[in-house]
């Protein structure tokens, strides 16, 4: 199913405050939180807002490199659910064709935030990890907690 990231935010745990990117599925109610690390949270915050801050970052990097030779990601898909942790495919269009590889779900989407790529969830992998949006909507924005200025 077809998705777009929702929020970049952060969630108080146990272990103190965790990130998560909240991804919303096109006709449903419910979200899929992925609890990610720091530096991805803000990644992808900084890839939606589509802001130039000069130097590259990591995933600018990725990406510069990856267009640079010539491909283009074409689509993300978080495809299973492995102990706990998600899996993605990161699918990118290259001169020798499509290919896929293999990449966590934060950096995928931290591509696909800076892309526009398209966001795909494996339907069991939505209906395992499905949450209430309402359990994420009063959390505290990554924007709030970290400092994304250049």
């Amino acid at each position: 199913m077809k998705a777009d990231i929702d929020a970049v935010r952060v969630a108080m745990t146990e272990d103190g405050p965790v990130p998560v990117v909240v991804l919303a599925p096109d006709d449903e109610t419910g979200v899929l939180p992925i609890f990610i690390g720091f530096d991805e949270a803000v990644s992808i915050a900084r890839g939606m807002e589509a802001e130039d801050i000069g130097r590259p970052l990591t995933h600018d990097l990725a990406l510069d490199l990856v267009e640079e030779l010539g491909g283009r990601v074409t689509r993300v898909v978080v495809t299973s659910l492995e102990d706990n942790t998600y899996i993605a495919d990161l699918h990118v269009d290259t001169p020798r064709g499509d290919t896929v590889v293999d990449a966590r779900p934060s950096d995928s989407l931290a591509l696909a935030a800076r892309t526009n790529a398209p966001i795909e969830v494996d339907d069991d992998v939505f209906d395992s990890g499905r949450r209430d949006r309402e359990e994420f909507d009063q959390l505290q924005d990554i924007r709030e907690v970290a400092e994304l200025g250049p």
